[in-house]
């Protein structure tokens, strides 16, 4: 498979909604490999279809953990808590930058996988920031347009406190 050029913050295809997969074909899966192999060359956690300059709704994640990869074919959050975060994050389209960002704290997806079989998965903590945040670059969306300014009071908060703890304040890339 190939590593892909991943598009810069300024790119205005970053910033146009990207359309559902209507047939999981070689193309389809073709492109889930290339997003595949240009996440790990680049050392990201997630990344989104139109990052390498292609607009449909596909999204790679792997958050390093048991579940290892997951490729996300037309995903979408179906339930969400009211309850927050806050974590920092940073993206690879926005390179050598990060900045704070209030994202639910728990959230229900819905996606196809890559035989078209569909998951629920439920996610918390930076899985759930991680998914969110892969998401929104499929509406054009970038985490820099969410981001928010942090006071003394928010960085003293408990949450915030427990996020760095567990080390869920590295860098969602």
């Amino acid at each position: 498979m190939a590593i892909r050029k991943i598009r810069i913050e300024g790119d205005p295809l970053l910033r146009k909604k990207s359309r559902e997969v209507t047939e999981i074909n070689d193309r389809t899966l073709e492109l889930l490999e290339d997003m595949k192999d240009t996440l790990y060359e680049a050392e990201g956690l997630g990344l989104a279809a139109p990052q390498v300059g292609v607009l449909r709704k596909v999204v790679v994640v792997d958050m390093r953990d048991d579940e290892g990869l997951l490729k996300m074919i037309n995903p979408k959050i179906i339930e969400k808590s009211e309850e927050t975060q806050i974590n920092i994050e940073g993206c690879l389209s926005v390179p050598d930058e990060s900045g704070y960002v209030q994202r639910p704290k728990e959230l229900t997806v819905e996606y196809l996988d890559e035989k078209g079989e569909t998951h629920k998965m439920k996610c918390d903590g930076y899985k759930a920031v991680c998914i969110s945040h892969e998401l929104d670059h499929l509406e054009g969306i970038l985490y820099i347009d969410k981001k928010i300014e942090v006071d003394e009071e928010m960085l003293e908060s408990e949450e915030l406190l427990e996020n760095e703890e567990n080390g869920d304040t590295k860098w969602l890339k």
